[in-house]
């Protein structure tokens, strides 16, 4: 018996979501949990074509599994949020990593720098700048404070030069 792809299409979206379900453990030989009706209808689609016009070719499959073990997987399950209680619901906890890369000076050293007439100094501290008796996570947070916007502090301060290099 030869089946009519075009009509089961067409028949397939009058179904509602019991009666696709029914339909997919008939195609598949197998139930689903799915409720999703364009997900079913999808399914049953492509494996009543497959049924009707034939499936992959084992050279197609044997080159899927070798994709398919090249693949980068996930190898253990993701950190579960914990829930908050009503006492850290309105709370944030963050911790800040400042990198201090071999651009930056020793802890201690200050940093000049003339701009727009005014001699500036910026202290290097262990964690972070202090700019004006404030501290500052990052350079580029002391240069948007001079300038008014974002800018690379390395740059601004003229420890890094435009290529990049010290």
């Amino acid at each position: 018996m030869e089946t009519n792809v075009g009509k089961e299409i067409a028949g397939l979206e009058r179904m509602t979501v019991g009666e696709l379900r029914t339909r997919y453990a008939e195609v598949f030989g197998e139930t689903t949990n799915a409720h999703h009706k364009q997900w079913l209808t999808r399914r049953i689609i492509w494996r009543i074509q497959a049924v009707a016009e034939g499936d992959l070719s084992e050279r197609a499959r044997h080159r899927a599994r070798e994709l398919a073990n090249d693949a980068d997987l996930r190898v253990s399950a993701p950190k579960t949020l914990q829930a908050a209680n009503s006492s850290t619901a309105n709370h944030t906890k963050a911790t800040v990593r400042i990198a201090t890369g071999r651009r930056l000076p020793m802890p201690g050293t200050i940093i000049t720098r003339e701009y727009k007439g005014r001699m500036l100094q910026v202290r290097v501290l262990k964690r972070g700048f202090e700019f004006e008796g404030e501290t500052y996570k990052s350079l580029s947070a002391v240069a948007k404070k001079i300038t008014g916007s974002h800018c690379n502090g390395y740059l601004f301060f003229r420890l890094i030069k435009e290529g990049g290099s010290r």
